[in-house]
């Protein structure tokens, strides 16, 4: 492997060459474990010095972003957010597995992989970044799918909310209260947000909690705060129910066409790896630089990884940490490694691309407002295609 090359070739008291400045030498393999939006990302930025094998459950990146929009206009969502692999122009050079990781053997440095067609492979690395992401509701999950079924899911969801007269959002963090006024704004049925707090989302700067409860109202949705759901027995808020939400909090029973839980419950994608690097909770134990203790050549990013209270990296570069990083361990020549930094508050776009434009609201709770007419062009043409992706074919390219 090429890590140990490098360490029998290295002299005494200096770092390893980056590969790219010795061609002779094979490229460090890096495998990727999940192709979600981190690990594609990572994928897209290692893809030209290294050799980057990448596991996916699905054959494409299907977003966890924006369930507004996909409930409510799935054409337009597809459109940005289920992107096939091979459209991404930067990932031609990344060997992609359609599969499950069974099992990651952190000494041997190997992973154990069941391909979508029953195949078992062991796959070694150099290096191995973990970016499985979590379960949350149905619309996150790490079945093995192909493009037809996720496809269908998406469609029976879709037009299960729409034909609704009566919808129910149980949860009050991001997830709810954006499907809540997305809803709201191009639905005819009436949508009620159920919430434990006084306020929705929380982890928000408190100034973007009392705008959000604003928002909702002015758009329409009926919001019941103090509202804690009984969950019920073995059900995790994989699927639509319509069966009667009861409360713990004293309220009566209520009843809607559909219901959708956001609750917040997340399960971290990590079985597969052993119980020395998970926390209590399963997720993946890092640190400040996103390196699994005690393993200096594994990192974890996104939802799975435990960097920090809100578990942020997903959101705040922390692809981007990684990618340098692994460089630096590759290369050394001097540089320190990178810190991952999150924010006191959460922040980015809650309700997603309006007719009015995008609003961004910042940790300090500031908001910022991009009209449409130009957060459109440039946050698809430009900034997710071009700078965070590399460039994609146009649909049907390949």
């Amino acid at each position: 492997m090429w890590w140990d090359d490098q360490m029998r070739n290295a002299r005494p008291g200096r770092p390893a060459r980056h590969p790219a400045r010795n061609p002779a030498r094979p490229r460090p393999r890096v495998v990727i474990a999940g192709m979600g939006d981190t690990g594609v990302l990572v994928a897209t930025r290692l893809s030209r010095s290294c050799e980057v094998v990448a596991i996916a459950t699905r054959p494409a990146l299907v977003s966890g972003q924006e369930l507004g929009h996909r409930l409510t206009d799935l054409d337009q969502w597809r459109r940005h957010y289920l992107v096939p692999f091979g459209r991404f122009r930067r990932l031609d050079r990344v060997r992609t597995i359609h599969g499950r990781i069974t099992r990651a053997d952190l000494d041997r440095r190997v992973v154990h992989v069941e391909t979508v067609d029953g195949a078992q492979l062991a796959e070694p690395y150099d290096f191995l970044v973990v970016a499985t992401g979590v379960a949350n509701g149905f619309w996150r999950h790490d079945r093995v799918e192909d493009l037809e079924t996720i496809n269908a899911a998406m469609v029976e969801a879709s037009q299960r909310i729409g034909a609704a007269s009566t919808v129910a959002l149980i949860g009050g963090g991001a997830t709810g209260v954006s499907v809540a006024d997305n809803l709201a704004r191009r639905n005819t049925g009436t949508v009620h947000l159920f919430h434990d707090g006084t306020e929705p989302l929380p982890g928000y700067h408190p100034r973007v909690r009392a705008w959000a409860s604003q928002v909702l109202r002015a758009d329409g949705v009926v919001v019941h705060p103090n509202h804690r759901a009984v969950v019920p027995a073995g059900f995790n808020g994989d699927r639509l129910t319509s069966d009667p939400v009861q409360w713990s909090t004293g309220q009566p029973p209520f009843d809607a066409d559909v219901v959708l839980w956001a609750v917040g419950g997340v399960r971290p994608h990590s079985s597969f790896l052993p119980d020395t690097v998970l926390d209590a909770d399963g997720f993946v134990r890092v640190d400040e630089h996103l390196r699994v203790p005690g393993h200096d050549e594994v990192f974890a990013v996104g939802d799975v990884a435990a960097s920090d209270p809100l578990r942020c990296s997903a959101r705040n570069w922390g692809a981007q940490v990684v990618v340098a990083n692994l460089r630096v361990a590759m290369g050394g020549r001097g540089r320190r490694l990178r810190r991952f930094r999150a924010p006191t508050y959460r922040w980015g776009s809650v309700l997603g691309l309006q007719s009015d434009g995008l609003v961004v609201v910042q940790p300090s709770g500031r908001r910022a407002r991009i009209p449409r007419f130009i957060a459109r062009p440039l946050l698809f043409g430009v900034f997710v295609t071009r700078y965070l992706y590399g460039g994609l074919r146009r649909e049907g390219a390949r």
